[in-house]
């Protein structure tokens, strides 16, 4: 029997927006299954960072990039019970949509992002979403302008990310501007099957 590829380990090298629109595409039938063999943590530290400073579990908390839905499901699971995403794929959306824990889900341009600056948003979550292998860094810096005064935007950025200065300076930088004030920001298990760790960043909307 032919060995499955692992898409994890070329995910890291994708290049533009629309090879890795491709990319995700053709992960999306295993992608549950590898991440889990991987025993993949950080969908439930998103959602467990969310419940410690969210004030309304019924507010919409959009899931930014939520491929699958395991975050969905995690964000569920702690409670919250009105949850958007976008994803670039439409094959991870397919399989998203098969959760059933989504009110509505997004097909998001990967060279344009979405304007939701209208949707109301409690909270943005984007749980292994945005860093190397995933969406640019200039994706921190409109999850931040997208959210009313007093949102949250819950974020994690893995080893790999945090070697690139840019994705973490434009959180620092949000918060020295004043735009957002920093809540945590936690160290802990990413996919413990290929060590790796991630930072878990929560930010208030000034």
């Amino acid at each position: 029997m032919a060995q499955q590829k692992s898409f994890l380990k070329g995910v890291y090298s994708v290049g533009d927006g629309q090879s890795m629109r491709r990319y995700y595409d053709d992960w999306a039938e295993s992608y549950d299954q590898e991440l889990t063999a991987n025993d993949y943590r950080t969908p439930q530290r998103c959602a467990e960072a969310l419940t410690r400073h969210a004030s309304d579990l019924r507010a919409p908390v959009l899931d930014f990039a939520c491929g699958t839905g395991l975050s969905g499901v995690a964000l569920r699971e702690a409670g919250f019970a009105c949850i958007d995403g976008t994803d670039i794929s439409p094959g991870m959306l397919a399989r998203a949509r098969a959760t059933g824990v989504y009110r509505h889900l997004l097909q998001a341009d990967p060279d344009q992002p979405l304007d939701l600056r209208d949707y109301g948003y409690g909270a943005i979550v984007a749980s292994g979403a945005i860093g190397t292998g995933a969406a640019p860094a200039d994706c921190l810096d409109w999850a931040i302008d997208s959210l009313a005064p007093g949102g949250l935007f819950v974020v994690s950025l893995n080893d790999h990310t945090r070697e690139d200065p840019d994705f973490e300076g434009r959180l620092t930088r949000a918060v020295e501007a004043g735009k957002a004030t920093m809540l945590e920001a936690e160290d802990g298990a990413h996919l413990p099957g290929l060590d790796l760790r991630a930072r878990v960043y929560v930010l208030r909307r000034a």
